[in-house]
């Protein structure tokens, strides 16, 4: 009799057991899953992007590997100014959390530079000629004056000091020597008020103003080639001066940075002076030769013209 008892209880609850042993079977299953799946997404297990910026792509890819990261090229731009092959730009940005062997999207700077055609600018006015190129895809280098009586009209036209014949194919983006004429009676410009103005104006606002750039120099803000472009000017030298009295063709030597607060606040303080060109050394032609008085003393006091009838400059 208990064995039918026995027989009759495990018929009636088979069910039961077969339900506990699938929801276990179910549960083992997704935690296997899961551990699976956490090993092969590597769940938790990032690598830190590093900066490839202003890398060359060999030393890139070096850096990559050795972060066990893929380097993948999207884009390329010429810069005549940079190095061939320079990273410029890259997805995820450096210090980005990223997977193992994760592609890293780069721009970098042309292999083979672009080429285009030197066009002939001789005869032009600096504007004209400033114009033509930059239809061509070139850029006004320094502007070199010569004694003429058609001041700012160009004489010659070169390339890395070498004359440069219309025609020549020359890399994009380079930057051509012009000689201008100067007379003697129109030979003098202002120098324009430049602070807070964007890098990327501010060689167009000197050759407007018939003024060469003596160099760019950056502050510790300034760290890659994407914030070259983004920088503003902070300083000058010399200042900015309110009338004509700086030689056509001097250098102005620029300082540049990401902080446009600084920028902006230098600015409003800036105060452009006249500089009299007569008593200004900067200001005179190179070949001017400023004759000193002698003092006034007894001995030669009777020497000295005190009339007012003429004021010779």
């Amino acid at each position: 009799m208990a064995k039918k008892n026995t027989k009759d209880s495990t018929g009636k609850y088979w069910w039961l057991k077969h339900l506990i042993l699938a929801v276990a079977a179910a549960f083992v299953t997704v935690l296997l899953l899961f551990w699976m799946l956490k090993g092969i997404t590597r769940h938790g297990k990032t690598l830190e992007v590093p900066d490839f910026s202003n890398m060359t792509i060999n030393d890139a890819s070096k850096l990559a590997r050795k972060s066990n990261l893929r380097l993948k090229i999207t884009d390329s731009v010429y810069i005549p100014q940079l190095h061939a092959g320079q990273v410029l730009k890259q997805t995820p940005s450096a210090g980005s959390k990223v997977k193992k062997n994760r592609n890293i999207l780069i721009t970098i700077n042309s292999l083979v530079p672009m080429m285009v055609k030197a066009p002939d600018v001789v005869g032009y006015s600096l504007r004209q000629a400033e114009s033509n190129l930059t239809a061509a895809n070139l850029k006004v280098g320094k502007l070199n004056y010569v004694p003429d009586i058609a001041t700012n009209s160009v004489m010659g036209q070169s390339y890395k000091g070498k004359p440069l014949v219309p025609g020549t194919d020359i890399p994009a983006q380079s930057e051509i020597d012009l000689s201008l004429g100067l007379s003697s009676d129109n030979c003098w410009t202002r120098i324009p008020n430049l602070i807070a103005v964007p890098y990327h104006r501010v060689k167009s606002e000197l050759t407007y103003n018939s003024l060469n750039l003596n160099k760019i120099l950056f502050d510790a803000t300034v760290k890659t080639y994407a914030d070259t472009l983004n920088s503003v000017v902070y300083k000058q030298d010399p200042q900015p001066t309110i009338g004509k009295s700086a030689r056509m063709g001097t250098g102005v030597t620029l300082f540049l940075t990401l902080n446009k607060e600084l920028a902006e606040a230098n600015r409003k303080n800036v105060v452009a002076k006249d500089q009299a060109r007569d008593t200004t050394a900067m200001a005179l032609p190179k070949d001017t030769q400023v004759e000193e008085l002698p003092e006034e003393t007894p001995e030669n006091a009777e020497n000295i013209d005190t009339s007012e009838d003429e004021l010779v400059l």
